[in-house]
């Protein structure tokens, strides 16, 4: 806990350091993706989105697997699942080119800090961390998908098995429900910071693809519940922005009809938020990632040399 706690103070600090270039050019690169993901939550609830297709697609599949059709808490996450896919593919264009771009930027402008040059991040160092990023995020669009894939196909041999012994009781039913929502976000949950972790590792050392994954894996082997405590913070904040965009911007759009002046500046300004805490989120990767080098590093030189004493962990390679 004090390391996590450690970790996110140096990325609030890490922050502040670039404060002026993150809260103007990357904030306002970052701006269409986040705009995107906040109108994509507005027009995904309406007849004619991709919304209605691909549930009623996933609930098909979930009753030809013999999933409970009946259960809450299966249609709650097939409307959630559904509504995930439908923003992905909404806001695809946006995350390809100008998250990841942003991201690169971001990367950079940490490198640059940690070797202490008081230059600003040129166009070609940019470019040249943007495409082992893109391959890597590509990854691990098979990653999410193979980790979805997975939680579905335990939950269809573990109902399976339940069918064949009998238990078909609604309460057992509910209790299965929820033990599979349970495994399905733990597994998720995983997933995601394992690629977040993929991402920042690409930008730091250059290079990308499924070896990057599989490096994130190796770094963070033993510390998952630390990487969960610290994606944890930036993900609520992140809700949290969301639902006020829906509560102040998407409910007064329904109510009037129309979008005012000031529900326009007031829905930028939430977007321009969210922005800021992706930001954010992308430092805490990156100070999270050399964290994990850095102790990997003292191991490796405990091992051949003998123990090396404490040192902090921004000093070391």
């Amino acid at each position: 806990m004090e390391v996590s706690c450690k970790i996110l103070r140096r990325s609030v600090y890490g922050f502040l350091q670039n404060y002026h270039y993150f809260t103007s050019s990357i904030a306002f690169l970052v701006f269409p993706f986040s705009a995107t993901i906040l109108l994509s939550q507005a027009f995904v609830p309406s007849p004619s989105s991709l919304l209605p297709q691909i549930y009623n697609r996933l609930r098909i599949l979930f009753d030809a697997a013999g999933f409970p059709s009946s259960s809450l808490l299966f249609n709650i996450l097939n409307l959630k699942v559904s509504q995930t896919l439908t923003c992905s593919i909404f806001s695809l264009p946006f995350t390809l080119t100008f998250l990841l771009f942003a991201k690169a930027s971001i990367i950079q402008a940490l490198k640059l800090n940690h070797n202490k040059s008081a230059s600003s991040p040129s166009l070609a160092s940019i470019l040249a961390l943007y495409k082992p990023i893109f391959h890597t995020y590509i990854c691990n669009c098979f990653l999410i998908l193979s980790a979805n894939a997975s939680s579905f196909c335990l939950m269809f041999l573990a109902f399976s098995f339940v069918e064949t012994l009998g238990y078909s009781t609604p309460g057992f039913v509910l209790f299965m429900s929820a033990t599979g929502a349970v495994l399905f976000s733990v597994i998720l949950a995983n997933a995601l910071v394992i690629c977040n972790m993929s991402l920042a590792l690409s930008g730091m050392e250059g290079h990308g693809g499924y070896s990057a994954i599989l490096k994130a894996c190796i770094l963070m082997r033993g510390k998952t519940s630390m990487a969960l405590f610290l994606a944890l913070p930036v993900n609520v904040a992140l809700a949290a922005i969301e639902a006020l965009f829906h509560f102040r911007v998407v409910r007064e759009y329904n109510i009037v009809g129309k979008a005012k002046p000031f529900v326009v500046l007031e829905g930028i300004f939430i977007a321009y938020l969210y922005s800021i805490f992706i930001i954010l989120d992308t430092t805490v990767s990156c100070l999270f990632y050399k964290r994990l080098k850095t102790e990997s590093w003292i191991i490796q030189h405990e091992d051949n040399y003998g123990y090396i004493g404490d040192k902090n962990f921004e000093e070391l390679p």
